[in-house]
This record gives structure tokens, C-alpha cells and sequence, in this order.
């Protein structure tokens, strides 16, 4: 695989990796002398570090400590080490008695020390527990007493910091392998470990942060630029970074044409709200010009609620919906010329008697956002479609379901299968960008280079997918989705490419949402408010709140 360019300046807070990637980096960094116990102790002391800050020794003075057999396992006794020198009460419990090597080693030192097993009913007294128990890499399922005992904790009521991930969280795909700790805090070590980001473990994560103990980065690039199929590349997205490539500042000699010229088409008599909130939306984008096209009979209901918008007034169906934009018929005085929009975003509130409306901006060579029930309508007119449009030109933004419905599973295929994989071939076979929403909202798209160079090539494609690592559930509500299309389009008609859009607008709708939610409560968290407040995300106090 190659490394965007993006990734290179921080190496290792952007790819999200595999168990096999993780391991090949680990061998070349011993290969090359790391010694295994003096990583071992770095880690622990940067654990130990953090620990001390989430779980201060005045408010948790006695900690549990879960050790299973490996190196994790070694990790969390050097950690046990290290809270006891500083005054913390540490009681061990190890299910697993026969430890590897290097374990065996750190837990002879601690009994040297005067600490002693202790029986699993006393892991109750603790005021906070660290599992240690499997690190990366787990491959069988945990059962019997062990699973019943991982099971009984997580009734405990107690926080717990997980090493790594989750013990019994499955490294690559995030499934729970039998049970799993539901734990309050991860520090995933070294690199992202691509189970973290999967929604089925999102349960069991908790808190989410990254251990990063210099891994070489020439080691990095080494792994992840072997040819390995399929080529994809998984970064995660820093929101700090997406915010502040926000559109700010402008030349002091502009006018709004230069700003961009976004055309929103939505609405209907069922719908009308959802084409006002993309409105909203685009409007906070800073877009210089906003044109919408909607049913004659909302035009002054949507010109009274964006009155800077220019508004198309469209011929209706029997049941309300936009019939078809006037732009291919030139005996109307209305006509449109199309070409002239830098973007065009479709779809919110248009109902499934768009048909024709569908078609006819798929023929219009602009970059284009296609969303809501222009998905539903794009899968019955066939992604093919998509193929005829220029490469990256296009946005598709669904929610799971809407993506089963244009790229539908086989029958061999289980519709819950790894959905990263099956993004990636979306991506490569539409030539899209793939918005696929969800608590860890991922965009995909495909790219093509001539190995070790920048130069354009139909040769050499790879994947790129980028996954949102901050959200909030209080954007599960109806018409969230609304007001982010109409902020994408407008970044999009501000001339940012569609893949940038595309994770620009994420962002920056799922911070706001973080925020709101956070100074006042999830409630407060509607897609009106969520509109009206996007501007304040970009304040220097607001972005001083901001996690990372």
C-alpha cells in the first residue's frame, strides 16, 4: 500500500491497522535490536503516566489488575509495578497462572515485592480495574469460567482500563470473540488497531486513546507500503486538523460568485422541512451563492426561511414531489442551465416519484451529492449509472440500509459482514466518494498512482477510507443527515475536492453535535439547533475543548 501524503507528517496518529501489520512492524523493530523488555517497559511507563492522570491516587487509591499470560498480560504487571511505587493499593488477579517467559519474569519481581494473588470475589473492593488479560491479535473465542468470570465484571459497576483494546475484542474486526470486557477507557498502544473503530465494538471501547511509544517511521512505511491485496489504506481522521481546513478567511477583493454556487434540490409536500435544514446548512458553509429548486408550492415557505437563497420554482407530480427540473425543457421561461452550479447536492425530502429528477442531474457533468431518497431511486436506476460520470465527481451519503439497497449482498454474503470491506469495493466499482453513515461515519474512495510517484495512473489504484472517530448518538434524530448535506455541498461548491468535502462536513457536523450535547445536553442536540450552532464550532474556545 502507499501512504498518503496527509499521513506522513504524523505518521503514526493516521493509519489504522491490522493484527498482521501490527506484528510485522513489532518483528522489524526487534530485528533491528529493539530488546522485547525494554519496549515492554516504555509502554508500561507511558501507561502508568496516564493512569495516574484519568485515575489520580487521592480519588482511587486501590486498583485490580486482570493479568493474563502474555504480553499484555507484561504490560499490565510493569504498570502494577509502578502504581505500587507510587502508592497505590494493587491487588493482581490471574486466572491464567502459567505466564510466558517475560511475564513469568515481572511477576517473580512483584511477589519479591510482598504482593500476592488475590481470590476474583476481591476484584468487588477495587475502586477501578486494569485488564490486562489479551491484547492484539486474539483469535479464539474466550468460554467457560474465564468468559462467566468477564461476565460477572462487567456487572461490577466499576471503571476499567483496557491495555490495547478490550480483552475479547477481535483486533481487525471488532467482533466479540465469546465475551468481552465492557471497559470505561482504551489506550490503544503503538498504532490504531482497525477493531477499535468498528461499531460492534463500540459498546465495549469506552474512551478511546492512543499509547504512541516512537515507533521508527521508516518502519511503518515499510509494512504498510507492501503490495498487499486488496490495496486499501485506513486513516483516521483528526477532527482538530478537519476543523481548521475549514473555508475562514477570504481575499479581501472577492464577490460572491467566487465564493461557490451550490444548487440544493429537495422537497416535497411530505418532506418540506428536510430541504429547509440542508438550506441551513449550506448557509453556514459560507457558500457565496444558494440556489434551491423545490416544488412551486413551497417556494414561499423556503424563500421566507432562507430569504437569501434564490429560489427554482419546479413543476410538481399529483403527489407534491419536484416532476423535473426545467433545465431540459427550453419552452419553459424557467430553464435552467445547469453547468453553471460548481455543485449540485440532491435528494433530501425529494420522495420516490423523483425519478426523472434523478436522472436528470446524473447527466450533468458537475460534482455532485446524491442523498436520501436519490439513493433509493440511483439503486432502481442501477449504479452503473455512475460509471458514466468523470471519476471522484460524485458523493453517495448512505446509512447502512441505504447501501444494502445499491450494492445488495449476495446470497453467499451476510448483510452484517465486514462493512469496511465492502465500502472499499463499493468505492472501487462506482468511482465515488462513499459517505456511509453510522457512530463511526467512514468515507471511501479510490484513487490511482503510478507506484512510488504522484503521477495519475489507470494501472495502479488503491482505496482510501477514512474513519470519523468522534460522534454522538444525540445526531440520531430525523433530519440530522439533512443539514450535513447541505453543509457538504456548500464546502463542495466552495471548490474543496468531493473526498475533502466529504470529510470536512463529517466532521464538522459530528463535533458540533459533541459540542452541543456537552454545554447543554443530548436533547438539545436537534438539526435546527445543530444547524444554527455550526458556526460557533470554529471559535478559539470551542476548538481549545476540542479532544484532539
Amino acid at each position: 500500500m502507499r501512504i498518503d501524503n496527509r499521513c506522513l507528517s504524523k505518521l503514526s496518529d493516521r493509519p489504522i491497522i491490522t493484527t498482521k501489520q501490527m506484528r510485522a512492524i513489532e518483528s522489524l523493530m526487534f530485528e533491528a535490536g529493539m530488546p522485547v523488555a525494554a519496549l515492554m517497559e516504555k509502554v508500561a511507563g507511558l501507561i502508568t503516566t496516564r493512569i495516574e492522570a484519568l485515575y489520580p491516587l487521592a480519588k482511587f487509591p486501590k486498583v485490580g489488575l486482570l493479568i493474563g499470560c502474555g504480553h499484555n498480560g507484561g504490560d499490565a504487571l510493569v504498570v502494577a509495578r509502578e502504581l505500587w511505587h507510587r502508592g497505590w493499593d494493587v491487588k493482581i488477579w490471574m486466572p491464567i497462572p502459567k505466564l510466558k517467559p517475560l511475564p513469568a519474569e515481572h511477576w517473580r519481581y512483584l511477589e519479591s515485592l510482598g504482593l500476592n494473588l488475590i481470590e476474583f470475589s476481591d476484584l468487588k473492593t477495587c475502586d477501578f480495574l486494569i485488564d490486562g488479560l489479551f491484547g492484539f491479535g486474539l483469535e479464539r473465542a474466550i468460554v467457560g469460567e474465564l468468559a462467566d468470570r468477564i461476565t460477572e465484571i462487567n456487572t461490577f459497576e466499576l471503571p476499567i482500563l483496557s491495555i490495547d483494546l478490550p480483552s475479547g475484542i477481535h483486533t481487525d474486526t471488532g467482533v466479540v470473540m465469546g465475551t468481552a470486557i465492557k471497559a470505561t477507557n482504551t489506550l490503544c498502544l503503538g498504532l490504531w488497531k482497525r477493531g477499535v473503530f468498528m461499531e460492534v465494538a463500540l459498546a465495549y471501547i469506552g474512551d478511546l486513546e492512543r499509547i504512541n511509544f516512537d515507533i521508527p517511521v521508516q518502519f511503518i512505511q515499510q509494512v504498510l507500503n507492501q503490495n498487499d491485496e486488496p490495496r486499501e489504506s485506513l486513516y483516521r481522521i483528526d477532527p482538530r486538523e478537519a476543523i481548521a481546513k475549514l473555508p475562514s478567511q477570504r481575499p479581501i477583493a472577492t464577490h460572491k460568485y467566487q465564493m461557490g454556487h451550490l444548487l440544493l434540490i429537495g422537497g416535497s409536500q411530505r418532506y418540506g422541512g428536510a430541504v429547509i435544514l440542508a438550506a441551513l446548512g449550506a448557509r453556514a458553509s459560507g457558500v457565496g451563492m444558494l440556489s434551491i429548486a423545490v416544488p412551486a408550492s413551497l417556494r414561499d415557505l423556503v424563500l421566507a426561511k432562507v430569504p437569501e437563497a434564490l429560489i427554482i420554482s419546479c413543476p410538481e407530480t399529483s403527489t407534491g414531489a419536484i416532476a423535473y427540473l426545467p433545465d431540459l425543457d427550453f419552452s419553459l421561461d424557467s430553464s435552467l442551465d445547469l453547468s453553471k452550479y460548481t455543485a449540485i447536492a440532491c435528494g433530501v425530502g425529494i420522495s420516490l416519484d423523483g425519478m426523472k429528477l434523478v436522472e436528470q442531474v446524473l447527466s450533468v457533468n458537475s460534482n455532485l451529492i446524491l442523498d436520501a431518497d436519490a439513493l433509493s431511486l440511483l439503486a432502481q436506476i442501477g449504479i452503473d449509472k455512475l460509471q458514466e460520470r468523470s471519476p471522484l465527481s460524485t458523493i453517495l451519503t448512505p446509512h447502512w440500509g441505504e447501501f444494502c439497497r445499491l450494492f445488495p449482498p449476495s446470497k453467499t454474503d451476510d448483510a452484517e459482514m465486514d462493512r469496511l470491506i465492502v465500502l472499499q469495493n463499493a468505492a472501487i466499482q462506482t468511482g465515488a466518494v462513499i459517505l456511509l453513515k453510522g457512530a463511526r461515519t467512514a468515507i471511501s474512495f479510490a484513487t490511482n498512482f503510478e507506484a512510488n510517484s504522484e503521477t495519475y495512473s489507470e494501472t495502479k489504484s488503491e482505496v482510501q477510507t477514512w474513519i470519523n472517530p468522534e460522534s454522538t448518538p444525540a445526531l440520531a434524530r430525523g433530519g440530522s443527515g439533512d443539514v450535513l448535506t447541505g453543509i457538504m455541498g456548500g464546502l463542495l461548491a466552495q471548490k474543496l475536492s468531493t473526498s475533502d468535502s466529504a470529510i470536512a462536513a463529517t466532521v464538522w457536523h459530528a463535533q458540533t453535535g459533541i459540542w452541543l450535547a456537552k454545554s447543554h445536553s443530548q436533547m438539545a442536540v436537534n438539526p435546527l439547533a445543530l444547524a444554527e450552532n455550526l458556526c460557533n464550532l470554529k471559535s478559539p474556545t470551542v476548538m481549545r475543548s476540542m479532544t484532539n
